[in-house]
């Protein structure tokens, strides 16, 4: 009968946090750790890093989600290609991940840390042609706009190759 009345009196001294308390502002994903690819939310033109003056050859739309808590990213490229993606920071494992899935049925599952200043992520691409290539992103500032570079592996991270290297940039309405 103790051990019923001290699990009882435990379970009353947990934290009750509201159903208010929980969705307003963002009390759960407050932490800074939550915010550390907050520079790439907003709407932007992506060009290829190294062609320089050439038209834009996507939009994207990065904008914060499930009350800051995540990020979705909306790419739409103008050959027809639409990506799709959840950004967010696991607290337990203190890591960045990113599920992306494209109009093409590629799906890639990537992991990552934020450390100087870039946001890094590793892991497999699965293809729609049954193949699974390894892609490491990585997305850092450039001056008032992000630079998203990658490379890929297909021999299980023997060696690596560049996969593209694009430059987003506030897009003028």
């Amino acid at each position: 009968m103790r051990l019923k009345w001290a699990f009882a009196f435990g379970l009353c001294s947990l934290p009750i946090v509201t159903h208010a308390e929980a969705t307003n502002g963002y009390p759960r994903c407050g932490a800074a750790e939550f915010h550390q690819f907050d520079f790439w939310i907003g709407d932007w033109d992506s060009f290829d890093a190294e062609a320089t003056g050439r038209p834009a050859e996507a939009r994207a739309r990065i904008t914060p989600v499930a009350q800051g808590c995540a990020i979705h990213e909306l790419y739409e490229q103008n050959d027809g290609l639409i990506g799709d993606s959840i950004l967010s920071f696991d607290p337990v494992r203190q890591q960045w991940q990113q599920t992306w899935v494209t109009n093409r049925g590629s799906i890639m599952v990537i992991y990552g840390e934020f450390a100087k200043g870039a946001v890094e992520l590793a892991g497999d691409v699965h293809l729609v042609d049954g193949h699974t290539v390894q892609q490491r992103i990585t997305w850092r500032r450039q001056g008032d706009g992000v630079r998203e570079s990658a490379v890929l592996s297909k021999d299980k991270g023997k060696t690596w190759q560049p996969a593209f290297d694009v430059l987003f940039r506030k897009r003028v309405p």
